[in-house]
């Protein structure tokens, strides 16, 4: 048995990386095939079946023409490999969803892989209706195995390359290796992605397995518990019901998901692998108090502004709605910090109440925000915006104390300088890319509040801001195919961020 296992390991490591992921992908498409057989739905279980069928032969002829072939590009090559998911398996991924569907173009269903697969979550079919059952649990699926994926990629290649957010902290510079890691793996390139993903693949899934029973018990249906549970852990905000307010767990649902997007504000509340020296303990670490912060702050603010509306139009608001309208603010700025872009179904209920429409910007500044580094959130991350504040706080110090010494210990000293100078090159390249799109898409036909609204919620991975940002939603599915293309460009470059695009197009950091 030991002989077997290590000779299943050894091959594993030698099956080109992308061929691995295509390979676990086109087993998955059974999973809707199976369940749209159980429903009877024949048409759309061929569509699953084959393509899997097909993805499966593909890369089994392709594994057995390269086997004798041995990556040596390192945790480099990885992060390309993980460009090319992005980009490419969306093609794939494609297939059996256009084919299922039958009434939309190829390009559509790509655009919504793509969204699925980066987490974004932007809905290119807005009537949920026009989904069958299989389809929605395979965009639901789809964005759960992106937020695996990118679980698993950032402690495995972002970490060892200073990229993804770790740059603030590491002291090895974005792309190279920091003390050698990524060079020692050349040798063996599949070590530490390997021990990474039979680290996080079983947590990842049981806690989605967790979230799943929870609702269940809460009295959500079936296939809306199994989804909403995939979407919260990859914070795709991907709903076969157009959201929470279509759901039938009520409030009690979403407590149980408030509770789990937690997961998403800092990589401490799962692994202690890729913590920072000194905030190994969850109650000290930055991010999360910051995102607590953050969401208490904005939350207050907005149940205030809700209750000067409803005073202004000569109402009252009585404790039970009080109460219900606070839950609901602080439930939607969670989802949005975490770009997951859940909205509570107390939300529109504060609206009614007070006649004020929805606060667009406030969502919007959210989402740029972001999550926690290493998590499955998108946008600039809690850690490069405590960096800046820690900057910040020591030059007004400074400015009132010029012979001050800082008092911060080593590992804020390090982000209080090169880290916070890290994170501000950052920011200015994600100020320049979303000023880029915005743009193109501008270019494109949109208008400059939809190319704004549609650039933030593709580089920040949180799709809902579409629908939700603006009076009017955006429909996606009337753009142009070179507005479609360019948000597809736009989500892929937000899921992997610009520090990771450059890395890959240095020839330097190639000739290590």
């Amino acid at each position: 048995m030991i002989r077997a296992g290590t000779q299943r390991i050894g091959l594993v490591r030698r099956l080109p990386l992308f061929l691995l992921i295509w390979g676990v992908v086109s087993l998955s498409m059974w999973i809707p095939a199976i369940y749209a057989l159980a429903l009877n739905n024949h048409d759309a279980s061929r569509s699953f079946f084959y393509s899997g069928l097909l993805g499966l032969f593909v890369v089994a002829t392709i594994a057995m023409a390269s086997s004798s072939r041995v990556p040596r590009r390192g945790t480099l090559g990885q992060l390309a490999v993980l460009l090319g998911c992005f980009t490419v398996l969306p093609l794939f991924l494609a297939i059996p969803l256009h084919d299922a569907l039958g009434n939309t173009t190829f390009l559509n269903a790509y655009f919504d892989m793509v969204s699925a697969l980066t987490t974004t979550g932007a809905d290119i079919f807005p009537d949920p209706d026009r989904l069958t059952a299989p389809l929605h649990l395979w965009r639901a699926l789809v964005g759960w195995m992106g937020g695996l994926l990118m679980w698993i990629a950032a402690a495995a290649i972002l970490a060892p390359l200073s990229l993804g957010g770790f740059e603030v902290t590491a002291r090895g510079q974005p792309g190279r290796p920091v003390s050698g890691v990524a060079q020692s793996e050349k040798v063996d390139p599949r070590g530490r992605l390997i021990r990474v993903t039979q680290t996080l693949t079983p947590v990842y899934a049981g806690l989605t397995a967790v979230i799943w029973l929870l609702l269940l018990i809460a009295g959500e249906e079936g296939l809306t518990a199994i989804c909403h549970a995939m979407s919260t852990m990859a914070t795709s905000g991907i709903s076969p019901v157009g959201g929470l307010e279509g759901a039938q767990a009520g409030i009690t649902g979403e407590a149980i998901l408030f509770l789990f997007l937690f997961f998403a504000l800092s990589r401490l509340t799962f692994s202690t692998d890729t913590a920072t020296t000194g905030y190994s303990r969850l109650d000290k670490d930055p991010e999360f108090r910051i995102g607590l912060l953050i969401v208490i702050a904005v939350a207050t603010l907005l149940f205030f502004r809700v209750w000067a509306g409803v005073n202004e139009i000569g109402g009252t608001l009585n404790p039970t709605d009080a109460v219900k309208v606070f839950w609901g603010m602080g439930f939607t700025v969670l989802s949005f910090l975490t770009t997951a872009g859940f909205e509570s179904a107390n939300w529109n209920d504060a609206q009614q109440l007070s006649g004020l429409g929805t606060p667009g910007l406030i969502l919007i500044g959210l989402a740029l925000i972001g999550g926690g580094v290493a998590t499955t959130a998108g946008g600039v991350k809690l850690l490069r915006v405590f960096a800046l504040y820690l900057n910040g706080a020591r030059e007004i110090d400074r400015l009132i104390y010029p012979s001050s010494v800082s008092g911060e210990g080593g590992g804020n000293r390090r982000i209080q300088g090169d880290g916070a100078f890290i994170a501000w090159i950052f920011l200015m390249m994600f100020a320049l890319t979303a000023a880029l799109f915005n743009l193109l898409l501008g270019l494109m036909g949109a208008g400059f509040e939809q190319a704004m609204v549609l650039t933030v919620a593709s580089l920040s991975t949180t799709g809902p801001l579409i629908e939700l940002a603006t009076d009017i939603p955006i429909r996606v599915v009337d753009l142009s195919a070179g507005a479609k293309l360019t948000m597809c460009a736009a989500m892929v470059i937000g899921r992997l961020e610009t520090l990771a695009i450059i890395a890959l197009i240095t020839p330097s950091l190639w000739r290590d």
